[in-house]
């Protein structure tokens, strides 16, 4: 940034990405901090015909900012070592709080009339265009494990060897637990129904015993018969739910 005497200048150089055959642009911005009107205009000292500046004049009110764009047209070819000596040189004089943008003149940024021209040059400068994204690895997915890289003489990177090991080991753990718990869900479903079941009985066998009590006074021979039936089928399903 320019601290100059009318206008602050930022940057002090324009950086294009150079493209062949493509348009480049980068902004400038001029800094009025003072409480006078400054009428500035941006000169092109070098190769008029390769850029375009909008606006290339113009008045920066009291204590406000002016952008300016910069556009470098499209280029056949690549300067060697891309180097480039282009210059622009940005001239400002303060002016009367009545004067508009189309009273400005040439005259006015000519020092043997007697006005104080503040100047500062700028330098262009090639940089290198940004570089895309690099492509996602495969592998990366979401939700999915990592898959260890091979350097360039096939050996696994170690680090990355382990953390594929780790998380295939925990995603085998996962589902031997989700297989557990479905087997307890299922054997603990079995052991309610053989509750059920068995307290079913009990209420039956009450129930015939009572009958049996009532008809003959006392145990008859078919009543034992049926009592050890259901004591051996309760004895099975006291077995099946231990199991």
């Amino acid at each position: 940034m320019s601290s100059g005497v009318l206008l602050e200048i930022d940057p002090l150089e324009l950086k294009f990405p150079f493209e062949l055959k493509k348009q480049i642009s980068c902004s400038l911005q001029l800094t009025n901090k003072s409480d006078d009107n400054v009428a500035f205009k941006v000169v092109k000292t070098t190769s008029p015909k390769k850029y375009c500046v909008r606006p290339n004049a113009g008045i920066v009110l009291p204590r406000s900012t002016c952008d300016v764009i910069v556009t470098m047209q499209s280029q056949r070819e690549a300067p060697p070592d891309m180097q480039c000596k282009d210059k622009f040189l940005v001239q400002s004089v303060i002016i009367d709080q009545t004067a508009t943008t189309t009273d400005i003149t040439t005259e006015m940024f000519a020092k043997e009339t007697g006005n104080v021209v503040d100047e500062v040059k700028l330098q262009v400068t090639y940089v290198s265009p940004p570089q895309p994204p690099s492509p996602v690895p495969e592998g990366s997915e979401e939700g999915s494990s990592p898959r260890p890289s091979v350097s360039e003489n096939g050996n696994l990177n170690s680090s990355e060897l382990l953390t594929a090991t780790r998380a295939y080991a925990e995603n085998i753990q996962q589902e031997k637990s989700s297989e557990n718990l479905a087997i307890i869900s299922r054997l603990t479903e079995e052991k309610n129904t053989a509750i059920q079941q068995n307290n079913k009985l009990r209420q039956e066998l009450e129930l015939v015993r009572r009958e049996v009590s009532k008809q003959q006074g006392g145990f008859s021979f078919m009543f034992v018969v049926i009592i050890a039936l259901l004591g051996i089928f309760m004895g099975y399903m006291f077995k099946k739910i231990q199991l």
